[in-house]
């Protein structure tokens, strides 16, 4: 059996994953990365918080808050690591017997909580679901202050005061008539892709591109209403915690946050990306219709925006970003005409339309590498 495995190394600090060689050895683990790095990790530092589950990707950290975290891709590694050490190993899972302890942890999930029981028997998606509903909301905020760290850094960040202001007072307009459990905070990302996304805890983050398609505050404003549905219902969460190890899940669930930060690394790569289920966007297009409404702001402006989504989308350069991720159909189009007719209630001004396209061009974009 090799002693040299090929594995992905994660330092804790960066969201860049490097190549690396981890050899075993009688006390540890020697690892060797791509930009010449050696390291030594003693087995009893070793923590397993991905590979109990058949064609898993195997992950190990090591270190806190901050983990340090390897992934080897061959299932085999673990059969292995018990074989050269299984004395000093004996608390990393064997893959053989992981069916048995499975089993055997689902009967104690049983007698201590139910919930943990129905995770085993519907799926870790299902258990992922029951966590989102459940997590602490510091847990939430946590996570997405260290994805938004790393998807946008200050240096990446539009700060400029006048449009700051107007943007807040987008977020004031919409959220006067409601009490919120989250902090909402609003990020604005120097990048010309067409997109916007919501991270859990309260943050939104809207890059440059989307912004200056906009031809009026009242269509951010369908934006914005639409995204802070998607915090306040916990999608956001919810997608994201689909993708976690079950150690991570447990970890929300009882609000210890020691991992919080390495999961915020790989969360980084694939938050712009999430893909919300219909159920998600449906129930995201009639609260931020509901929002709009309630905040007195013109709903035409969040239709006309889908709209112009739905019409020019395939032809809009990087719309695909935004478009994949909230797909604009004629249909969705038609359900948010649907929802906002009837109202009958007065619509406030958010500022002259006229000064709107000077203001979404006070952040200069200088060709950044795109954000996911």
């Amino acid at each position: 059996m090799p002693r040299d495995w090929s594995a992905s190394y994660l330092d804790g600090c960066t969201a860049l994953r490097q190549r690396a060689t981890v050899r075993l050895l009688p006390n540890g683990l020697y690892i060797a990365t791509e930009q010449g790095r050696t390291l030594a990790w003693p087995y009893q530092a070793i923590r397993l918080t991905q590979g109990l589950y058949p064609g898993e990707q195997v992950r190990l950290e090591r270190g806190a808050p901050v983990a340090e975290a390897l992934f080897i891709e061959d299932p085999a590694f673990l059969s292995a690591l018990r074989a050269v050490a299984p004395r000093l190993a004996s608390g990393i899972h064997d893959p053989a017997r992981r069916v048995q302890r499975i089993a055997w942890t689902a009967l104690a999930a049983v007698a201590a909580v139910g919930m943990v029981a129905a995770a085993f028997r519907w799926g870790l998606p299902a258990f992922a679901t029951l966590v989102a509903e459940r997590v602490p909301i510091s847990w939430e905020t946590r996570l997405g202050d260290a994805v938004v760290a790393h998807m946008v850094p200050p240096e990446r960040r539009c700060d400029d005061p006048i449009l700051r202001q107007q943007l807040d007072d987008l977020i004031s307009a919409l959220t006067a008539g409601s009490r919120s459990a989250y902090n909402l905070k609003l990020l604005i990302a120097d990048d010309g892709a067409l997109n916007a996304f919501a991270a859990p805890g309260g943050t939104i983050v809207v890059l440059t591109g989307l912004l200056k398609r906009t031809t009026r505050p009242e269509e951010l404003a369908g934006v914005l209403a639409h995204e802070i549905q998607h915090i306040e219902r916990r999608h956001s969460t919810r997608a994201i915690l689909h993708h976690a190890s079950a150690g991570v899940l447990v970890g929300a669930l009882t609000g210890d946050a020691s991992g919080v930060a390495a999961f915020g690394l790989d969360t980084a790569r694939n938050l712009g990306l999430l893909r919300y289920s219909r159920e998600n966007e449906d129930e995201a297009d009639q609260a931020g219709m509901r929002m709009i409404l309630d905040a007195g702001i013109d709903p035409t402006g969040m239709i006309a925006f889908y709209e112009v989504l739905a019409r020019e989308g395939p032809a809009l350069p990087h719309a695909l970003q935004y478009l994949s991720t909230h797909p604009a159909t004629a249909d969705r189009v038609e359900r948010l005409r649907r929802l906002a007719q009837g109202s009958a209630l007065p619509s406030v001004s958010l500022g002259p339309p006229e000064r709107w396209p000077a203001l979404t061009m006070r952040c200069r974009v200088e060709s950044p590498p795109s954000l996911p």
